[in-house]
């Protein structure tokens, strides 16, 4: 490292704290703590109603509680000695160089790490700098590469009011709003040189030199950069270049892609950081291509063509979507104002430069797009399911034209997520018992999670009723608090204390309303939906979460046709719930709390999705059409018969959207009716539904060994960031070929 850091704000904030609870603030300033629920539960019991109003930030919290309070804590012997063993733990975690990545795979040092990209990073509720799945990913990614020990580091955007916020109108219409991240109460580190100025270096936007300083986060044994523009000496237009994710024009886009691909190498640099492989999570930090063959051409004296290859062996690229307007392209006249000094630092002209970024060369009027600039600068390209690795090769043969579409060399590693953040503690708690004390590094293997069967029905289900009962809770109070901020009637506002019931069956469906996700295909025949949820010897209830794009009209129609339905059918009011401002907090909530997980997207637009894996995590059961990771991860026995979920509609898809729509919503009602709802309500005298806790249990061994984050980083060791190592865990979803 170049930089030196002369304040550090975990000795700052450790200055206020009593000598006996010092500990808590170097954790406070590492992630670790996120996915660590004892950890939590500390921080929590400090005092619960001010870790709330903190948004659950453990900075804010020790900043803002009263020294008399802390002291009370010090002094309370059942508290210390809780923190004197997770503190010993955390020491242990982060010193440790015995690790996974260090037996497998010595060759990615510390020295030379991977260097992750990407435009968002979904770590916690506290730090507002994510939308939705990728960011998630991107997240459970850091993590999952923390507790394996792979030496990473993260490059990213520190935005001043992330993703908008979200709330509804008394028509049901979505309304924006933004509010400013608090990055000196974050667990954050302004990088700062010799002289304790901010680190900072300058990237060419707009023909102008903005200025650009460095954040770091620390999650868990990873760094994470965030590059900000936010700087008095910038101007007031630059300023806000790291305002806000996805918003803005396509001028505010391709400016804040500038900033993450550049600039995010010259970050790199500017810390000290040489890295042995540059991974591009999704096209968005495509630009960084440029500047590694841009540093490599000043370094060498070499020309673009000559360095090509050696750059290529160091650059892999992931593709997240096969949905068109998720690739970013740009007009190659607003590639001629960003770029028109840049080509020729590269000894380009303008049509090789452009050329590089086109689908079909020779075409005056192709757009640049950064898929494209991925694909043909990195040695390596996956899908993030297999199904959607398919979906891309077909979507990308274009630019292969020598090859058939089966050799088109896009392969597929598909996605997890990170047990140790999305499991509950009740369920934890459960596996510790009879899994194993030591079941979080026994993930991946099969025969530990089958254990799950050791497990009594009785206990599942008992831990499943208090995590929906808290779910319910927390759904009341969100609309509750929605109700009276909406200035609805007094009579509405009390309704919601009878909103929902913890013994009904009860579904979720939280994700972005965007059309193709079908937010309200449950809704299609208005006629079965009701009575589905009408019924009082059988009844359903369903909770939806989610935001729409600011730009998503269509969206944002579905939202309201939802809040529309609920009004007109007041007799179900008490069994549909919308909560507002979806976030990750809402989301560990949901994933822990449902029955039913819900996701039914016209097939095959979901590349992966994640929500539903963690639900396995808790229990819970997928009911969802067969695309993404869910092709691979439903299983039937001989007979045909569901085993661990159901799949909705049929294992194809049809250009007709109304027939496809007409067909899934079909099916959909035709499984509620005739298998989950009887199911579930088969109970014995104990209320204890037998049948359904088995599927629950087939879930659990299923879908938890295969589903996690780490067995997909170790398939990206193995596959793609040192290919060719044995590594001594089961790798068999990775097939990533070399381009």
């Amino acid at each position: 490292m170049t930089y030196i850091s002369t304040v550090n704000p975990a000795d700052r904030l450790s200055a206020r704290l009593p000598q006996a609870l010092k500990p808590l603030a170097e954790i406070a300033h590492n992630y670790w703590w996120c996915w660590t629920p004892d950890m939590i539960s500390l921080f929590q019991s400090i005092n619960p109603d001010e870790w709330e109003r903190c948004g659950h930030n453990p900075v804010a919290l020790l900043e803002t509680i009263s020294y008399d309070r802390l002291t009370q804590l010090a002094s309370e012997p059942s508290y210390m000695s809780r923190l004197k063993a997770l503190s010993e733990q955390f020491t242990q975690y982060v010193n440790s160089t015995d690790t996974w990545s260090s037996r497998v795979a010595p060759q990615i040092t510390p020295e030379h790490p991977i260097a992750y990209f990407c435009a968002e990073f979904g770590l916690h509720e506290s730090l507002q700098i994510y939308s939705g799945g990728l960011g998630i990913l991107a997240g459970d990614h850091l993590k999952s590469a923390s507790d394996l020990g792979v030496p990473l580091v993260a490059v990213g955007l520190l935005y001043r009011q992330g993703y908008f916020r979200q709330r509804l109108n008394q028509s049901g219409w979505q309304e924006d709003y933004y509010i400013n991240n608090p990055f000196e109460r974050l667990p954050l580190q302004l990088l700062t040189d010799a002289t304790g100025q901010p680190l900072v270096f300058e990237v060419l936007v707009r023909h102008r030199n903005v200025k650009v300083q460095v954040w770091k986060a620390q999650v868990g044994r990873v760094s994470l950069f965030l590059m900000d523009t936010d700087r008095e000496d910038n101007d007031p237009i630059d300023r806000w270049l790291t305002g806000h994710l996805y918003g803005g024009n396509q001028e505010t886009r391709i400016a804040q892609e500038v900033i993450l691909g550049i600039g995010g190498v010259r970050a790199l640099k500017t810390v000290g950081i040489e890295p042995s492989v540059y991974h591009l999570n999704e096209g968005h930090a495509a630009f960084c291509l440029l500047e590694v063959c841009r540093q490599e051409i000043e370094k060498t004296g070499k020309s673009f063509y000559d360095i090509e290859k050696s750059v290529r062996d160091r650059c892999v690229f992931t593709t997240h979507t096969p949905v068109p307007a998720g690739h970013d392209v740009f007009s190659a006249d607003l590639m001629d104002s960003f770029f028109a000094t840049y080509w020729g630092q590269l000894g380009l002209s303008r049509e090789q430069f452009l050329a590089l970024g086109a689908r079909r060369l020779g075409d005056p009027w192709e757009p640049f797009g950064m898929t494209v600039l991925a694909l043909r600068l990195c040695r390596s390209a996956n899908g993030v399911s297999e199904l959607h690795g398919e979906v891309s090769r077909k979507m990308w043969t274009v630019l292969y034209p020598e090859k058939s579409e089966d050799n088109v060399p896009i392969g597929y590693i598909t996605n997890g997520v990170h047990a140790g953040t999305w499991t509950s503690a009740m369920m934890a708690d459960l596996y510790r018992k009879y899994l194993g004390e030591d079941w979080t590094t026994k993930v991946l293997d099969p025969q530990t999670w089958a254990k799950i069967d050791n497990a009594p029905d009785e206990e599942i289900w008992w831990r499943h009723q208090i995590l929906k009962e808290r779910l319910v809770a927390h759904t009341r109070q969100k609309v509750k608090t929605a109700r009276q901020n909406r200035g609805e009637d007094w009579s509405l506002i009390e309704a919601t204390d009878h909103l929902l019931d913890p013994k009904i069956l009860t579904i979720g469906f939280a994700r972005r309303f965007s059309p193709y996700k079908r937010g309200d295909l449950l809704l299609r025949n208005a006629e079965k939906a009701l009575k589905i949820f009408s019924n009082d010897e059988r009844p359903v209830q369903i909770i939806f979460s989610g935001k729409a794009h600011p730009a998503d009209e269509e969206g944002k129609r579905i939202i309201q046709r939802i809040m529309e339905w609920c009004k007109t059918n007041p007799h179900v009011g008490d069994r549909v719930a919308f909560i507002e401002d979806y976030d990750m907090h809402t989301a560990r909530k949901l994933v822990q709390g449902v029955d039913v997980w819900l996701n039914n997207p016209r097939r095959p637009l979901e590349a992966s999705g994640t929500s539903g894996q963690k639900v396995c995590f808790n229990g819970g059961l997928n009911c969802s059409v067969l695309d993404g990771w869910w092709c691979e991860g439903y299983k039937t026995d001989g007979n045909g018969k569901a085993l661990n979920g159901w799949a909705i509609g049929e294992d194809a898809h049809t250009s007709d959207q109304a027939l496809q729509d007409k067909i899934d919503s079909d099916s959909l009602y035709d499984l509620l009716e005739n298998q989950i709802v009887p199911l579930y309500y088969d109970q014995d005298e104990n209320g204890i539904p037998h049948g359904w806790i088995q599927m629950m249990k087939g879930s659990i061994k299923t879908n938890c060994p295969a589903f996690n984050t780490h067995r997909m980083i170790a398939d990206y060791v193995a596959q793609v960031y040192a290919p060719g190592i044995q590594a001594n865990v089961p790798l068999t979803l990775a097939k990533v070929p070399q381009s």
